[in-house]
């Protein structure tokens, strides 16, 4: 369509931000500190800025209009970066104009040259923001500490900004090369991650991590550092998003603490331009607060459309209300995020609490598990003396699932393998895991143990060839069933039309003197028999005729599974049925709007037939993937699990 309504985009997606969870993860999001750090231009920076504010260049005169950035612009930022980054620009575009014209041919070469010379003098005593930043980290207000825990981020979208601040930090500093390190996209994915960890790991000398902002994306530098400075400010709000996320997330134990470093000037243009830097900081944190993603402001999602924004706004000469405006109009058009949260939280139904009551807890499921089926072994598995876990004894057998399950990393080169089921022990390991000597794996040498963990694949495989196909145990009670009772522990599923189970029960078939009785849950099951309660010794009681009794009633215990279930197979169809035609006449209606749409851009009638069959072809696998999905099967599959017999 052409407009997209709430209904439009119901259901297709939840997002949660920061301040949504913050309440339910109180403790590990704390509030950030944000602070601007201003100075005032050099004289040489003012003269500088003067030369670029009054050049006018030929290349930006004949320039379409709306058609990306003009250069001055372009140029524009990566003076607000570092005179480095702008001479480096300069030069790249010099090389261009002296290959294609004649110096006299085009004034752009002389304008480009006096504004080189002007930054060229600017030593790093001139360069005012630099100068800013070294007062910072020196400042007992700002306090940075020679603590292997209080390291520093310095982002910067300049590449010869980022190697300008590595090469006369180390020395104004008095620092050692290894103590500044610079992580740019430049560098191969393993030096990126190799530096990340060395940056998360107290034994590494790095102190200052000098980074541009195509590193900025997807990496945690949070562990040993909550403090970051912008020393330029990037002109999208989807870069400050990703920029202060890299220590302002879940985990960061310390207030996150982020300057940003901005530059005062006489000249009016300058001024005006830094301005609508300021609204950018400003929105930025405005967002962040209120909506939780500052891409919403300008509702571009796209880093390269928000910069147009900006760089639209510097050439056109917008004032900063002018520019204000188009974040205050982004905030109250349409927005399909914003529409899509509101129908979540409109909709929102109490979430059905279900317990996870097993007959064992994962630990001792694979304590005793292990014990039986690695009887062989001398030390098969023991427990963990200092906390809740197990260090069991690697079999040939099981190392040949886990390497093909466990990362190469994670898997342990002895012969035992260390798990616990503590969160907050496994937590602390993960942190300590990280100050590993830096030819160690950067990976605990202590796993957590939770129910997808690899190795109760491995466990639930070997469970399984206990007992042969159709057989199941019987078990005799001697003081918690009489000797005329039995119970039959029944699982039972009805697939769907892909035999993928859309009901899947447990409960017990209670028989006495061989005629049914009554069904139980697993919890009376649990509480008549003590399965799992209490430990049932092995007194050799259940005899040939026990058995034969036993399976003389399987017929019936059948026949009485699939009533239960049956029960369960009528209440599916009434509560998805409708579900199932309500979202049947969804489809109906999109597949019409996507005829409709094919119909209006199909320029002969041979083209909107072939466009049409495929709209019809599309929506076929719809409707078949949703009924075949939905649509509960009448064949119930019935497996007897254990027989519990009184002796």
């Amino acid at each position: 369509p052409d407009e997209y309504t709430k209904d439009d985009i119901k259901g297709l997606s939840v997002r949660r931000f920061k301040k949504d969870i913050k309440n339910q993860v109180s403790g590990s999001f704390l509030e950030r500190k944000v602070e601007v750090k201003r100075c005032q231009a050099s004289s040489k920076e003012e003269n500088a800025f003067n030369i670029f504010a009054d050049m006018q260049l030929q290349m930006d005169t004949v320039k379409t209009q709306g058609v990306g950035q003009l250069f001055k612009t372009s140029l524009e930022k990566s003076l607000f970066s570092s005179p480095a980054a702008c001479i480096k620009s300069i030069d790249l575009r010099l090389a261009k104009l002296r290959k294609k014209y004649a110096y006299d041919e085009i004034t752009d070469i002389k304008t480009l040259e006096n504004l080189r010379e002007a930054l060229a003098r600017i030593n790093p005593e001139d360069f005012s923001r630099y100068q800013n930043l070294l007062s910072l980290l020196r400042s007992k207000e700002y306090d940075w500490t020679e603590s292997t825990d209080d390291r520093i981020v310095i982002f910067t979208e300049r590449i010869e900004t980022m190697k300008y601040l590595v090469e006369n930090l180390r020395i104004d500093l008095g620092l050692r090369a290894d103590a500044v390190q610079d992580l740019s996209g430049a560098m191969s994915d393993t030096e990126q991650q190799e530096i990340v960890e060395n940056f998360g790991r107290e034994e590494s000398p790095i102190r200052l991590l000098v980074a541009s902002d195509v590193a900025s994306e997807g990496i945690n530098l949070h562990y040993l550092s909550h403090r970051m400075i912008h020393f330029d400010i990037p002109w999208s709000l989807m870069v400050f998003q990703q920029r202060n996320g890299r220590i302002d997330r879940y985990g960061q134990n310390r207030r996150p603490d982020i300057r940003y470093m901005l530059i005062k000037s006489e000249n009016e243009r300058i001024k005006g331009d830094v301005r609508i830097i300021e609204i950018l900081i400003a929105k930025e944190e405005q967002a962040l607060k209120n909506i939780g993603d500052p891409a919403l402001l300008l509702g571009k999602f796209s880093i390269e459309e928000e910069e147009l924004v900006v760089s639209n706004a510097i050439e056109d000469g917008s004032d900063t209300n002018a520019f204000e405006a188009i974040f205050d109009s982004g905030e109250k058009e349409f927005n399909p995020f914003e529409a899509l949260m509101a129908a979540a939280a409109e909709e929102a139904q109490p979430a059905k609490l279900r317990d996870e009551d097993t007959l064992y807890s994962d630990i001792n499921y694979l304590y005793n598990a292990l014990n039986y089926l690695n009887q062989t072994e001398s030390h098969p598995v023991s427990k963990m003396t200092t906390v809740s876990g197990l260090e069991v004894s690697i079999t040939p057998d099981m190392r040949r699932r886990l390497n093909a399950l466990i990362p190469e990393e994670a898997m342990p080169s002895g012969d035992y393998l260390k798990l616990s089921d503590d969160k907050e022990f496994c937590m602390a390991e993960m942190k300590r895991s990280m100050q590993n000597t830096m030819s160690d794996t950067a990976w605990p040498k202590t796993q957590y143990l939770w129910k997808l963990h690899p190795i109760f694949s491995w466990i639930n495989d070997k469970g399984g060839l206990l007992f042969g196909r159709s057989e199941a145990p019987i078990i005799g009670l001697p003081d918690k069933m009489n000797p005329n009772e039995i119970i039959f522990i029944v699982t039972g599923s009805i697939p769907n039309k892909k035999s993928t189970p859309l009901i899947d029960e447990w409960f017990g078939l209670g028989y006495k003197n061989g005629c049914f009785k009554s069904t139980y849950s697993m919890n009376d099951v649990i509480q008549s028999t003590g399965v799992g309660v209490t430990d049932i010794p092995n007194t050799d009681c259940i005899t040939i005729k026990d058995v034969r009794d036993a399976t003389e009633l399987l017929p019936d215990v059948v026949r009485q599974a699939k009533k239960h279930l049956y029960h369960f197979y009528h209440e599916y169809q009434d509560r998805m049925n409708p579900l199932i035609d309500e979202e049947i006449d969804k489809l109906a209606s999109l597949e019409e709007k996507h005829k409709k749409y094919q119909l209006s851009i199909s320029e002969n009638e041979r083209k909107c037939s072939e466009q049409a069959r495929k709209v019809d072809d599309l929506f076929d696998k719809f409707y078949n993937w949703v009924t075949d999905t939905l649509t509960i099967q009448d064949s119930p599959y019935i497996r007897i699990i254990a027989v519990m017999k009184g002796v």
